[in-house]
């Protein structure tokens, strides 16, 4: 299998010999793992590539980004050579809003943009950031928070070392997502789905049709059965639902290069 060049936001391995690839970008607080399983889960036709944002696992020893903006040159700047290819991006919550924003910039540099955008979780970036100001709340309220719209395991409140490590980088992704401001760009010619669940909290489904606003391609919102994070508890109704998109476009894809 060829191996692209690694950069510090890609595991090792990733392979080039699929179609199309798939970049995933994590929640608020998450790390790559997450979408470790994927591969499997969706097929032969798409390589599952996660992004892994610095100051969390095994980058905890990098320095976090709480600009988008900066994050965004970042990102750029070392996927570059990786988004030559069909590609299309998936994002979950915060991930969502980082897919978005880094396919407005690609699209506004001249360079290739994604095939489509999988957006999960995220009310559209003209609306408030789904999740409330949480800078007033000392560790223990924000802990509490975080549990009861189901981002964290209840048992995770007996362990305080590991809450005394968690909750920072929780704070600056979320700062840094409330922070973003919408500027009023014209529709992205880019088709976008979207993704939510029936027991969201934080996110409902009229959030995520106005996500119609910010593309020429507007299709329905999917919505599961979960809470915000219905991704790790049933993951198996979002497959199902995304597998056909991804050979879709993998074909499409495949039909392009040998014409």
């Amino acid at each position: 299998m060829e191996t692209a060049p690694l950069t510090p936001y890609l595991e090792d391995g990733v392979g080039s010999d699929t179609a199309l690839r798939m970049f995933c970008f994590h929640h608020a607080g998450g790390e790559s793992s997450m979408y470790r399983a994927w591969h499997r889960a969706l097929g032969p036709h798409v390589t599952v590539v996660p992004v892994h944002l610095p100051g969390r696992g095994r980058r905890a020893e990098h320095e976090r980004f709480v600009d988008l903006d900066l994050l965004l040159d970042d990102l750029e700047h070392h996927l570059a050579e990786h988004l030559s290819g069909p590609y299309v991006f998936f994002g979950h919550s915060m991930g969502a809003l980082v897919a978005y924003r880094l396919a407005r910039r690609r699209d506004a540099g001249g360079h290739r943009r994604p095939e489509a955008l999988l957006l999960s979780a995220y009310a559209a970036p003209h609306l408030p950031a789904p999740l409330p100001p949480i800078d007033h709340l000392d560790d223990a309220l924000l802990a509490r928070f975080l549990t009861a719209i189901g981002g964290l395991p209840a048992e995770i409140l007996g362990w305080p070392a590991w809450l005394e490590a968690a909750l920072p980088v929780i704070r600056d992704d979320v700062r840094m997502c409330a922070d973003h401001r919408d500027p009023g760009e014209a529709p992205l010619a880019c088709p976008m789905h979207l993704f939510g669940a029936d027991a969201d909290p934080l996110v409902g489904e009229l959030d995520l049709r106005a996500w119609s606003r910010h593309t020429t391609h507007p299709t329905d919102p999917q919505i599961l059965e979960g809470d915000h994070f219905y991704l790790d508890e049933s993951p198996d109704e979002l497959f199902r639902l995304l597998r056909p998109l991804l050979r879709g476009y993998a074909r499409a894809a495949s039909a392009d290069r040998k014409e």
